[in-house]
């Protein structure tokens, strides 16, 4: 298999472990690497003894209930991702119990080419309720965080970015994140929104064997390209929308990451404003777009200005200061549009 490019590290700071995260930290627009940050878990304490040791910690938290894992061929060399010709993936999900999964992991890291095992992003709380009481939670300020538990051996996560904030914590093996900002989607190549391996739309580009003649703009990508690489008991802190690839660079690793976000409860995911203007706004001729460019603009992206401050309160309607029953009106006004 062939490295993937050698890119600078992102920045790297100290804190106590499980302390509170500084304010400078979550609003940070860059990744930052927290070294030995979940270091006290008895998690990360039990990986350092052995693999075996770790799997007794989490089963004695397992609620019995299947749980949902990704299985793919040794052809795959780890990389989850489509098939040849992107009708399909080069892989399988499939439900079973937790402790047959990890027996089969720990199988595997015995073979020379192993087949492509890891279950990912699992609702760490739905399945193994007790994991954060002996293992405290990051400490996010958010009421609404959900946790995530990634299990398996050398696996590739193909580049995607996520919507909430994000501290991955390594507690077992070791995992290496290729980091590009946002800005960069145009030179990353995305494939389609709507199919997609898992949820999120990913990079064709594979970080390993790039083929700079079929995505050549990727070489702008990689001049703003950032690498972390985690040990257990490390974390990392990945900003809203940051594309990343993570891979399992030991045969057994776990992680667990914590989501959240910022905005109101009742705030939309932002990407369903995409699919609408997709539907009603991509397809006009290019003098039309640049005029719905210019009410965008003023209405959505100017934050120099109010664009209502013109009208009384009372009458602003829709484009008075949002809150929840606002959001349902305008919810209500997209439902009737889209049942038309």
């Amino acid at each position: 298999m062939n490295s993937s490019p050698a890119l600078p590290h992102c920045e790297t700071v100290t804190l106590p472990p499980g302390s509170p995260l500084p304010d400078w930290l979550l609003n940070h627009s860059v990744p930052v690497k927290l070294n030995n940050y979940v270091e006290h878990w008895p998690a990360v304490e039990h990986s350092r003894n052995s693999d075996r040791s770790l799997c007794g910690h989490l089963l004695q938290f397992y609620t019995g209930e299947p749980m949902g894992f990704f299985f793919a061929d040794p052809s795959a060399r780890g990389r989850f991702f489509y098939n040849e010709d992107m009708t399909g993936f080069n892989f399988e999900k499939v439900a079973a119990d937790l402790g047959l999964f990890l027996k089969k992991l720990l199988e595997s890291t015995e073979l020379n080419a192993p087949p492509g095992m890891y279950i990912g992003g699992t609702h760490l709380q739905h399945y193994l309720p007790g994991f954060s009481a002996q293992n405290p939670p990051v400490p996010v300020p958010s009421g609404n965080v959900r946790n995530g538990l990634w299990v398996g051996n050398r696996t590739r996560v193909a580049i995607h970015q996520d919507l909430p904030l994000n501290i991955a914590c390594c507690v077992a093996g070791r995992r290496k994140f290729t980091l590009f900002p946002p800005s960069q989607t145009p030179h990353l190549y995305i494939g389609p929104l709507d199919f997609t391996p898992s949820g999120q739309p990913v990079s064709l580009v594979d970080l390993h064997n790039i083929d700079h003649d079929r995505y050549p703009l990727f070489k702008q990508a990689l001049q703003h390209g950032l690498v972390a690489e985690l040990s257990p008991g490390d974390a990392l802190f990945v900003p809203s929308m940051w594309w990343h690839e993570v891979e399992a660079l030991a045969p057994f690793n776990v992680l667990v990451n914590y989501w959240w976000r910022t905005t109101p409860a009742y705030a939309d995911a932002p990407v369903h404003a995409l699919h609408h203007a997709l539907l009603s706004i991509a397809g006009l001729p290019a003098s039309e777009k640049q005029i719905w460019q210019d009410i965008f603009n003023h209405y959505v992206f100017n934050d120099d200005a109010n664009a209502s401050d013109h009208i009384p309160p009372s009458a602003r309607g829709i484009l008075g200061e949002m809150d929840e029953d606002r959001a349902r009106q305008l919810r209500s006004l997209l439902l009737q549009s889209l049942q038309r």
